[in-house]
């Protein structure tokens, strides 16, 4: 009978610690992919479907979503700082130069939001929300999948500064760039890795002018490709005119960004710096360009890291019944 307690104890203690072995440890706590198993066994489900149903009826919407988590990550941690609406006590970073006339795809998050508050009442946050629909929209996108782990929780704040000086801009330098990257954790391999999310969406105008008229001609870009873009990125006007930032397969993800770069047919002047500014990030640029299998590791395992940038979790924060706003608002 003795033996038999002492067997059901360590049974019971390993199921206890079982999540842990799948999980991510950050400052704050654990998260896991299995968080939600038992509080809301649909979760991942129901984020899945409304984000196919977004991207079936937008493409571009799979690269908008994507870009949500890169712009609430950097900014306080991955947080959902950034679907916050302005308030009495703060500014929405959506009013940021970063995000104004940029990010997108708030409506999806609400979408999602409301799917899960019928499901599952104060229970799935809208930080782990935004990183399952920018894995799905990898996956639905052709990308790589990755287990998410989860368990953050919302902030109560937002942090306009933060957003206008954290977020790495395209007319950056590459040491520029890095430093960004390295100030919230992460490394060259995640900088040049997570550079290719931009083999699916779309950048403005103005987001890459200078390089078309700064006076002499840009070497770093296939004159080509710049007096085509010059037709619709005229001088003066035309800031918000779209172009797709991967040439060769603009709603497919995979390794053609990493081509475009190698033919100096980067849109963006961040995309350009990663094969002439740096001996270390060319190494990877061409090992990706040359290993889709590679890209899709190192982009995965870079997505779950920059996932852990300083979350909330444990009693820190809140769950959000509405993702614009704080509960104290509602």
């Amino acid at each position: 009978m003795a033996q038999l307690k002492n067997y059901l104890f360590i049974v019971f203690a390993l199921l206890a610690v079982a999540p842990l072995c799948f999980s991510f440890k950050t400052q704050g706590g654990y998260l896991y992919p299995q968080f939600y198993d038992h509080s809301c066994p649909d979760a991942q489900e129901i984020v899945k479907s409304v984000v196919a149903k977004a991207v079936a009826r937008e493409p571009r919407m799979a690269a908008s979503l994507v870009r949500l988590l890169f712009h609430d990550c950097f900014v306080q941690g991955c947080d959902a700082s950034l679907l916050l609406d302005n308030s009495g006590v703060f500014l929405s970073e959506k009013r940021s130069n970063p995000n104004r006339n940029s990010v997108r795809g708030f409506e999806v998050i609400d979408e999602i939001k409301v799917a899960l508050e019928e499901a599952c009442p104060l229970t799935v946050s809208c930080a782990d929300i935004l990183a399952l629909a920018a894995r799905d929209s990898t996956v639905l996108a052709g990308g790589p999948y990755w287990d998410v782990p989860l368990g953050r929780r919302d902030s109560l704040t937002a942090s306009l500064s933060g957003s206008n000086n954290n977020i790495p801009a395209p007319n950056f330098t590459f040491p520029q760039i890095l430093a960004k990257f390295n100030a919230v954790g992460l490394d060259l391999v995640d900088l040049v890795a997570l550079s290719g999310a931009h083999t699916i969406g779309d950048a403005r105008c103005t987001s890459f002018k200078q390089r078309l008229y700064n006076g002499k001609p840009d070497v770093t870009l296939n004159q080509a490709y710049a007096s085509e873009l010059r037709t619709r990125c005229p001088p003066s006007g035309g800031d918000h005119n779209l172009f797709v930032l991967d040439i060769s397969s603009p709603f497919k993800f995979d390794n053609g960004y990493y081509k475009n770069i190698l033919a100096y047919n980067g849109l963006l002047n961040s995309d350009e710096v990663l094969l002439t500014q740096s001996h270390s990030s060319m190494q990877l640029v061409k090992q990706y360009a040359d290993n889709n299998d590679l890209f899709f590791h190192h982009f995965a395992n870079s997505m779950i890291n920059m996932g852990n940038i300083s979350p909330l979790t444990a009693n820190q924060g809140e769950i959000r019944k509405v993702c614009r706003r704080v509960n104290h608002y509602y």
